[in-house]
């Protein structure tokens, strides 16, 4: 099996898929090699990849909590924080970061279901991404349903300094990673990894986890890294990930995951 990171790893800076990279990816699915994404987007934000890729992959989404599956557009099943959980969560990190910004990602039956907001946000959440699609609400309103992620934003601060800050206080409350430094946390419910969602994905498919092969660039990334019998850092890799992996690839702009893949496939 080859499961695959998306941002910073299987599309360049462009955001795209490159020729090279697509035309391996199709020999891995035409091998009949289950392929998968296993990434920290939602649902919602899959299908630009899709339209890159040519193809519809199963997609482990939202860092482990999601199983998605991108052809059917229906979200095979989902890990929350509960109501509870996310109260005491925010609490703790309000107290450990002072003036940081809440938000919550949750999901519905598929990527755009429009029965209820899936990406909200307090009024003192400062995004760290361009044109986001959140719904503005108090901050109780936030919290007020279960949740796949829990975002934790402080400007100024590196996403390391945040972690470091938070550790202590979250324990074993939930997960902690982090997919960029400018300042982002993110929570998942306890033991939710893109490593628990490929496990997941598996056994929701029959798939064999032996031999996988996978690929990322972030902290999020090392567990799936370590679940790997080949786990590959990118050329552009956070030095943890890099740390965690059996070898470094190129960056994901010079085709980084097509070189490795291209061993046994064209």
């Amino acid at each position: 099996m080859v499961a695959t990171d998306v941002d910073g790893t299987l599309i360049n800076d462009d955001e795209l898929v490159s020729a090279r990279t697509r035309e391996v990816i199709h020999a891995v699915v035409e091998s009949g090699t289950p392929f998968l994404l296993a990434t920290g987007r939602p649902p919602r934000w899959i299908s630009p990849v899709v339209e890159s890729l040519g193809y519809a992959p199963l997609s482990v989404c939202a860092n482990g909590a999601v199983v998605y599956d991108s052809y059917t557009d229906r979200v095979l099943s989902a890990a929350t924080l509960s109501v509870e959980a996310l109260v005491e969560l925010s609490e703790l990190a309000l107290h450990a970061l002072p003036g940081a910004g809440l938000a919550a990602e949750r999901v519905g039956a598929s990527a755009h279901d429009a029965a209820t907001p899936q990406f909200v946000s307090s009024p003192d959440y400062e995004h760290a991404w361009l044109n986001p699609d959140n719904t503005e609400m108090s901050e109780d309103d936030v919290l007020a349903a279960p949740a796949v992620k829990l975002l934790i934003r402080r400007p100024g601060m590196t996403s390391t300094a945040m972690y470091d800050a938070l550790a202590s206080h979250v324990g074993t409350l939930a997960d902690m990673t982090f997919s960029t430094e400018n300042g982002l946390i993110e929570l998942s419910a306890p033991g939710v990894t893109k490593a628990s969602g490929l496990v997941s994905a598996a056994e929701q498919f029959g798939f064999d986890l032996s031999g996988l092969v996978a690929f990322g660039d972030m902290p999020n990334d090392i567990p799936m890294l370590a679940l790997a019998d080949l786990g590959v850092a990118m050329g552009n890799a956070h030095a943890d990930a890099k740390a965690a992996a059996d070898e470094v690839t190129d960056t994901n702009s010079r085709d980084g995951v097509a070189k490795v893949l291209g061993r046994w496939w064209l």
